[in-house]
Protein backbone atom coordinates (compact mmCIF):
# COMPACT_ATOMS: atom_id res chain seq x y z
CA UNK A 1 0.00 0.00 0.00
CA UNK A 2 2.86 2.39 0.77
CA UNK A 3 4.38 1.85 -2.69
CA UNK A 4 1.06 2.51 -4.45
CA UNK A 5 0.46 5.62 -2.33
CA UNK A 6 3.94 6.96 -3.08
CA UNK A 7 3.54 6.22 -6.80
CA UNK A 8 0.23 8.12 -6.92
CA UNK A 9 1.73 11.04 -5.02
CA UNK A 10 4.74 11.25 -7.31
CA UNK A 11 2.55 10.94 -10.41
CA UNK A 12 0.29 13.73 -9.16
CA UNK A 13 3.34 15.90 -8.42
CA UNK A 14 4.80 15.44 -11.92
CA UNK A 15 1.39 15.90 -13.56
CA UNK A 16 0.95 19.20 -11.70
CA UNK A 17 4.44 20.37 -12.66
CA UNK A 18 3.82 19.53 -16.35
CA UNK A 19 0.29 20.99 -16.46
CA UNK A 20 1.41 24.37 -17.92
CA UNK A 21 2.65 22.47 -21.00
CA UNK A 22 -0.68 20.64 -21.30
CA UNK A 23 0.69 17.12 -20.79
CA UNK A 24 0.76 14.53 -18.04
CA UNK A 25 3.84 12.60 -16.96
CA UNK A 26 2.89 9.51 -18.99
CA UNK A 27 2.39 11.67 -22.08
CA UNK A 28 5.68 13.45 -21.51
CA UNK A 29 7.43 10.07 -21.44
CA UNK A 30 5.88 9.08 -24.76
CA UNK A 31 6.87 12.38 -26.38
CA UNK A 32 10.41 12.14 -25.01
CA UNK A 33 10.92 8.56 -26.23
CA UNK A 34 9.51 9.35 -29.69
CA UNK A 35 11.80 12.38 -29.90
CA UNK A 36 14.79 10.29 -28.87
CA UNK A 37 14.00 7.48 -31.32
CA UNK A 38 12.73 9.68 -34.15
CA UNK A 39 9.62 7.49 -34.28
CA UNK A 40 8.72 3.97 -33.18
CA UNK A 41 6.18 1.23 -33.66
CA UNK A 42 3.64 0.90 -30.89
CA UNK A 43 5.27 -2.39 -29.86
CA UNK A 44 8.73 -0.79 -29.68
CA UNK A 45 7.35 2.18 -27.79
CA UNK A 46 5.53 -0.11 -25.34
CA UNK A 47 8.71 -2.10 -24.73
CA UNK A 48 10.74 1.06 -24.19
CA UNK A 49 8.16 2.40 -21.69
CA UNK A 50 7.74 -1.03 -20.06
CA UNK A 51 4.00 -0.97 -20.77
CA UNK A 52 1.74 -3.40 -22.60
CA UNK A 53 0.71 -2.56 -26.14
CA UNK A 54 -2.92 -1.83 -25.21
CA UNK A 55 -1.99 0.65 -22.48
CA UNK A 56 0.52 2.34 -24.76
CA UNK A 57 -2.09 2.72 -27.50
CA UNK A 58 -4.59 4.10 -24.97
CA UNK A 59 -2.01 6.63 -23.71
CA UNK A 60 -1.20 7.69 -27.28
CA UNK A 61 -4.79 8.50 -28.30
CA UNK A 62 -5.05 11.87 -26.53
CA UNK A 63 -1.66 12.86 -27.97
CA UNK A 64 -2.85 12.00 -31.48
CA UNK A 65 -6.16 13.85 -30.97
CA UNK A 66 -4.23 16.90 -29.76
CA UNK A 67 -2.05 16.76 -32.88
CA UNK A 68 1.15 16.07 -30.92
CA UNK A 69 1.89 12.71 -32.54
CA UNK A 70 0.87 10.99 -35.73
CA UNK A 71 0.89 7.33 -36.72
CA UNK A 72 2.12 6.84 -40.27
CA UNK A 73 3.22 3.93 -42.46
CA UNK A 74 6.75 2.79 -41.71
CA UNK A 75 9.28 4.11 -44.22
CA UNK A 76 11.03 0.71 -44.21
CA UNK A 77 8.02 -1.65 -44.07
CA UNK A 78 4.73 -0.52 -45.58
CA UNK A 79 2.84 -3.18 -43.61
CA UNK A 80 3.72 -1.64 -40.25
CA UNK A 81 3.04 1.77 -38.76
CA UNK A 82 5.18 4.08 -36.63
CA UNK A 83 4.32 6.89 -34.26
CA UNK A 84 6.25 10.12 -34.57
CA UNK A 85 6.12 13.63 -33.19
CA UNK A 86 4.43 16.35 -35.16
CA UNK A 87 5.92 19.85 -35.17
CA UNK A 88 3.36 20.75 -32.47
CA UNK A 89 4.49 17.69 -30.47
CA UNK A 90 8.11 18.79 -30.74
CA UNK A 91 7.14 22.28 -29.53
CA UNK A 92 5.12 20.81 -26.63
CA UNK A 93 8.04 18.61 -25.62
CA UNK A 94 10.34 21.64 -25.72
CA UNK A 95 7.93 23.54 -23.45
CA UNK A 96 7.56 20.57 -21.09
CA UNK A 97 11.26 19.68 -20.79
CA UNK A 98 12.21 22.57 -18.44
CA UNK A 99 9.11 21.82 -16.35
CA UNK A 100 10.24 18.18 -16.07
CA UNK A 101 13.73 19.27 -15.09
CA UNK A 102 12.30 21.64 -12.49
CA UNK A 103 10.17 18.80 -11.10
CA UNK A 104 13.30 16.63 -10.85
CA UNK A 105 15.13 19.40 -8.98
CA UNK A 106 12.22 20.05 -6.63
CA UNK A 107 11.87 16.34 -5.88
CA UNK A 108 15.59 16.15 -5.07
CA UNK A 109 15.44 19.33 -3.02
CA UNK A 110 12.54 17.96 -0.97
CA UNK A 111 14.02 14.48 -0.52
CA UNK A 112 17.76 15.01 -0.78
CA UNK A 113 20.05 14.16 -3.69
CA UNK A 114 21.45 11.01 -2.09
CA UNK A 115 18.03 9.65 -1.15
CA UNK A 116 16.66 10.44 -4.64
CA UNK A 117 19.60 8.75 -6.35
CA UNK A 118 19.29 5.69 -4.10
CA UNK A 119 15.53 5.56 -4.67
CA UNK A 120 16.02 5.56 -8.47
CA UNK A 121 18.60 2.76 -8.16
CA UNK A 122 16.35 0.73 -5.87
CA UNK A 123 13.32 1.12 -8.11
CA UNK A 124 15.36 0.22 -11.21
CA UNK A 125 16.55 -2.98 -9.51
CA UNK A 126 13.11 -3.92 -8.16
CA UNK A 127 11.97 -7.39 -9.25
CA UNK A 128 8.25 -7.91 -9.72
CA UNK A 129 6.49 -11.04 -10.92
CA UNK A 130 4.08 -9.81 -13.65
CA UNK A 131 1.90 -12.93 -13.20
CA UNK A 132 1.22 -13.47 -9.48
CA UNK A 133 -0.79 -16.61 -10.27
CA UNK A 134 2.44 -18.30 -11.37
CA UNK A 135 5.42 -18.45 -9.03
CA UNK A 136 8.56 -16.77 -10.40
CA UNK A 137 10.47 -20.08 -10.46
CA UNK A 138 7.81 -21.78 -12.61
CA UNK A 139 7.77 -18.83 -15.02
CA UNK A 140 11.54 -18.83 -15.44
CA UNK A 141 11.59 -22.61 -15.90
CA UNK A 142 8.96 -22.27 -18.63
CA UNK A 143 11.19 -19.84 -20.53
CA UNK A 144 14.04 -22.30 -20.70
CA UNK A 145 12.05 -25.34 -21.81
Amino acid sequence: MSLRKAARGISNFYDAMLAPAGVRATQYSILAVLHQLGGASINDLAARLDLDRTTTGKNMRPLAHAGLIEVVPSPTDGRSRVAQLTPQGTATLAAARPLWQRAQLEFERANGATFSRNLRRTLSALKVNPDPARPSSARSQGRHS
